[in-house]
């Protein structure tokens, strides 16, 4: 599971640049603010806030690729380059990504 949902190359590169202990506290802040951003995601959306969507988007999907979840940033930057979305596919489609890069960094940081 951790190989397809967090690109081990770009964790391992980050973890030696900047020490496994510093990594470990990163990931436990990425994993606190996310489902900030994942509720800021669906509150803008509910409100038809655009550019909140966007900037909700936005950082996730920076704060996912530097940990090397690439799947995860890849669906923030489609909702980030599409806008305002209907229904809540592609919102579900990230918790469930999340949920995975969750479990992966949490087996990873423990190294």
């Amino acid at each position: 599971m951790t190989e397809t949902t967090i690109d081990l190359s770009t964790f391992t590169e980050l973890q030696a640049a900047a020490g496994a202990d510093f990594i470990a506290e990163l990931v436990g802040t990425f994993l606190e603010e996310a489902p900030i951003m994942l509720a800021e995601l669906r509150a803008a959306q509910a409100a038809g806030a655009a550019d909140a969507f966007r900037r909700a988007a936005h950082t996730l999907k920076s704060n996912s690729n530097t940990f090397g979840a690439t799947r995860l940033g890849e669906l923030a930057r489609d909702l980030e380059l599409g806008g305002l979305i209907a229904g809540t596919g592609p919102l579900d489609a990230i918790d469930a990504e999340y949920q995975r890069v969750t479990a992966a960094l949490t087996e990873l940081s423990r190294g």
